[in-house]
């Protein structure tokens, strides 16, 4: 049995906020992606959360075909736990979103629970010249959309993929979506151990305030009980902060270049394994133990490796 004082890694590879010319060291080509996620899981991460991008433009790539690229890899050349978005970008239709989770049936998948605001255009005041086209449209459009997550759109991913044996990663970016979740453990469409990942930081989210995080730690105590494991993530500058503010507080934690581009003040993380070395540094400075993958898949109660069509 995974010992509690164990701490799950999950690192977040290239994700499909930030865009190439934010850092040259972002994962586009599916080598980068692959390479990097097998170098997280090295340094200490169990879970690795996979999106893929055009190899040419680095532009978000949903397609089934773009993951094929380097999911096999990954598994081959590791044991880490892999991790699916049905997130994918905020201007993609649900039923783009949640394909590769289908085709691959991993053995866990993101699951956004509840629409909101998520504003990238402040980043427009940092980033003045743009590699490609699209990236200056990715940010500007979103002071005018909603990454749109509806009951319906949810229970839509919870259906596709209910077959396929693939628990959830239930990305929580404000109070409310604790209670949708709630909502769809009421209904039983959702099973325990919940993996509850709190998000703090985005605009249109709860902020990143010592508070923010213990309102979200009550809350999910409140309405989950033991019956879920909490993680966090911090956008930006907040990442470390906020992992060590979980971890001390007995959760789990989510690093990696998707949340954020930097390993200290004003400079930029040079790979995802760096940002897992740090956290792992903190994890271990406050007398916890890192979590294997095996371990993983015991507190999570994952399906494995061997059961996924990839």
């Amino acid at each position: 049995m995974a010992p509690k004082n164990r701490v799950i890694i999950t690192c977040a590879i290239t994700g499909s906020i930030h865009t190439p010319s934010m850092s040259p060291y972002l994962p586009v080509t599916p080598e980068q992606i692959a390479d990097e996620a097998v170098k997280a899981a090295e340094a200490g991460a169990a879970i690795v959360h996979l999106h893929a991008r055009d190899p040419q433009t680095g532009r978000p790539d949903q397609s089934p075909e773009a993951f094929a690229r380097f999911l096999p890899v990954i598994k081959q050349r590791c044991d880490v736990v892999i991790n699916i978005t049905t997130g994918g970008a905020p201007h993609m239709t649900v039923e783009e979103r949640v394909l590769p989770a289908k085709v691959f049936a991993p053995e866990v998948a993101s699951l956004n629970m509840g629409s909101m605001n998520f504003g990238l255009f402040p980043m427009l005041e940092r980033y003045r010249e743009f590699r490609y086209d699209w990236e200056r449209a990715h940010l500007e459009r979103s002071r005018d959309l909603v990454f749109k997550n509806t009951f319906r759109d949810i229970e839509y991913i919870l259906k596709t993929c209910a077959d396929n044996g693939t628990r959830f990663e239930f990305e929580c970016y404000d109070i409310g979506h604790l209670y949708n979740l709630a909502h769809f453990l009421d209904r039983g469409l959702v099973q325990p151990p919940l993996f509850v990942q709190s998000v703090f930081g985005i605009l249109g989210g709860i902020g990143t305030h010592p508070e923010d995080v213990m309102h979200m730690k009550r809350t999910a105590d409140r309405l989950f009980g033991d019956a879920y494991r909490w993680s966090v993530l911090g956008a930006g500058r907040h990442q470390m902060r906020i992992a060590a503010m979980a971890a001390a507080m007995g959760g789990n934690v989510r690093v990696g270049l998707e949340d954020s581009l930097w390993i200290g003040p004003g400079q930029l993380a040079t790979s995802n394994a760096e940002q897992v070395r740090r956290v792992r540094q903190i994890i271990e400075g406050l007398g916890l133990e890192v979590a294997t993958p095996a371990d993983a898949r015991e507190i999570l109660q994952l399906k494995g490796a061997d059961r996924v069509n990839f």
